[in-house]
This record gives C-alpha cells, sequence and structure tokens, in this order.
C-alpha cells in the first residue's frame, strides 16, 4: 500500500467496541463518541425509525440518548461513505441466491483485499467494512445478477449489534466475525462492479430487442421497458429509451426524471444512469417532423460532473 493511501485508512476499534456489546443504545452512544454518526432503525429491521433515514445521523450525545431512550431496542443504523468514513461490500445469501462465488473471484483478484473486519448478517450474508477515501465519492449501487451490493455514498448498514427477523421470523444478531490484522484499506467501487457486472454495450449493437418500444412510444412505455431489463441489457435497454425521448423533443432534464427511477429499479446506479443518458444526447438529434422541438444544444447543455 502505497504512502497516499495510508490517509484513507479507517478505525474500526469503535466497531468493534459496539460489536461486543449487547445492549443497542450502549452501542450507538459508544459509536457516536468515537465520532462515527448513528441512526434508530425499528426493531428487529432495517427500516429507518427518523423521517429523512440515514441523512438525520449524528454524533450528538444528547440526540442519541434521546432516540435510544424512547426506542431502547431501536436497530443501530450507520451511513456508508464519506458520513462515517466507511464503505460495505454486502454479499447476499438467500434461498437460491449467494454472493460468496462472485466476492470469492473478486477476492482472488485482489478487489476486495483491503476489508477491515467482516460481520455475519442475520440472513447468513457477510458486510465487509472498508475505509472509505476522502475526497472520492463512491455511490451505493446493487450487482443482482452477483448478489453483491456497495453501501457507499448514499447508502447505509444496520450494524451489530441489531437483530434482523429471518424469513422464517426468528431474530438473530449481525455478529463481528473477524477483525483483520491490518487497518481497513479502501476498495475501489467503480473496479469491483465492472469485474462483477461487466457492461456488454455489444448485446445492442445487432438492434432492439423485439419487445424494445419504437418511436413514438410512451414514456411512460419507455420507463417500464427499461425497469423490465436484465442484467446485461440494462446499459444498452436505457440507452436505446433515452435516444427514443431525445427524438421526441424532450430535454435531458424530463428525460433523467422519466427514465432514472426505472434503471435505479432495473439495478443501474445513478452516475451510470446520468452518464448513458447524456450518451444518448450526444449521439442522437430530435426528428425533423417534432413540430419546432429545441436543438440538441438547447435540451442538453453539457456540464461538468
Amino acid at each position: 500500500m502505497d504512502s497516499s493511501s495510508t490517509q484513507t485508512l479507517a478505525d474500526t476499534a469503535p466497531l468493534v467496541r459496539a460489536a461486543r456489546t449487547a445492549s443497542l443504545p450502549v452501542a450507538a452512544a459508544g459509536l457516536a463518541h468515537a465520532g462515527v454518526p448513528v441512526f434508530p432503525c425499528l426493531p428487529t429491521a432495517k427500516a429507518p425509525l427518523t423521517q429523512r433515514g440515514f441523512l438525520d445521523a449524528t454524533t450528538d450525545p444528547e440526540q442519541v440518548a434521546s432516540w435510544w431512550w424512547r426506542r431502547p431496542d431501536a436497530n443501530v443504523g450507520i451511513p456508508t461513505g464519506a458520513a462515517s468514513g466507511f464503505d460495505v461490500v454486502d454479499i447476499d445469501l438467500k434461498a437460491g441466491a449467494s454472493g460468496f462465488p462472485a466476492f470469492e473471484r473478486a477476492r482472488r483478484a485482489g478487489l476486495v483485499s483491503g476489508w477491515g473486519l467482516v460481520v455475519r448478517t442475520p440472513s447468513g450474508g457477510i458486510h465487509a467494512y472498508f475505509a472509505h477515501t476522502p475526497d472520492s465519492e463512491q455511490r451505493s449501487w446493487q450487482s443482482p445478477g452477483a448478489h453483491v451490493d456497495f453501501r457507499g455514498d448514499g447508502g447505509y448498514v444496520v450494524a451489530p449489534p441489531s437483530l434482523c427477523a429471518t424469513p422464517d421470523g426468528t431474530a438473530r444478531r449481525y455478529e463481528l466475525v473477524s477483525v483483520a490484522p491490518h487497518p481497513a484499506g479502501p476498495v475501489d467501487a467503480a473496479a469491483l462492479r465492472t469485474f462483477l457486472d461487466p457492461p456488454r454495450p455489444a448485446s445492442f449493437v445487432g438492434g432492439p430487442t423485439p419487445s424494445a418500444p419504437g418511436v413514438g412510444a410512451s414514456p411512460q412505455r419507455l420507463a417500464e421497458w427499461v425497469a423490465a431489463r436484465p442484467v446485461g441489457g440494462r446499459n444498452a435497454g436505457l440507452f436505446w429509451a433515452s435516444c427514443r425521448m431525445v427524438e421526441s423533443g424532450f430535454d435531458l432534464p424530463s428525460t433523467l426524471g422519466c427514465l432514472a427511477e426505472a434503471a435505479q429499479r432495473a439495478g443501474l446506479g445513478d452516475r451510470e444512469i446520468e452518464r448513458t443518458v447524456r450518451s444518448a444526447f450526444r449521439r442522437t438529434a430530435p426528428l425533423p417532423d417534432q413540430g419546432g422541438a429545441p436543438s440538441r444544444r438547447d435540451r442538453a447543455p453539457e456540464v461538468s460532473s
């Protein structure tokens, strides 16, 4: 590890101490005291109890004490990314689906070797904690095909010693299972995602699928089609739908407003969605019979990301 990356190392000691106590109020207070922001989640569940969810996370001891005084059985939520200094790779495990094979492939490729600690989730999956790299945004994303999620900026995890109900109705704890002998290092979320879910634009080169909406399709129809795209066809599907909206004279904000949520449901991340939609605007022009639709330059100004 080079000298520049040593500045990204995160101290996992507060998480270890929290995991080793059975008291949720004590764990929450200890994390907040150590500078790790927390917020309460529903008992034996993952949903936030506060109005703004992880955006309400704080290290203020009075606020944390008040939350857990009112709900001493509340689970402990931690925002991931820059807010806490930790990114988490979430390996899912459920009936008929396991993220462990994909995670093992990524480990052998050297993409997930810097974890600082590992927590077993109530379902039997794991949360691997990494140090968040300062001044480098890494947004949360999902890879449904690999059954691996990344929790970074814009995300959160439920932390030990919280409990969560499993499908059979049993409440089980998030348990600390391993602490690395080295300090937590960063993970390259973009490289990991590309490894787990490589883009396949060539799958669309030969033309759209037979079910693809054509020119003039309604925005609702396009959005529904994008949301149903499978792994391997999501980027290409979003690009196709975006081109159809460009041809119909929709501007960039309208296209993003219509298709972004659908693309998220398909499993794409925010940055990937915006990049794909902008690409459609760069390559496509409105059809000439759109009744004086704005020019591409007027509809899709280039701004720095």
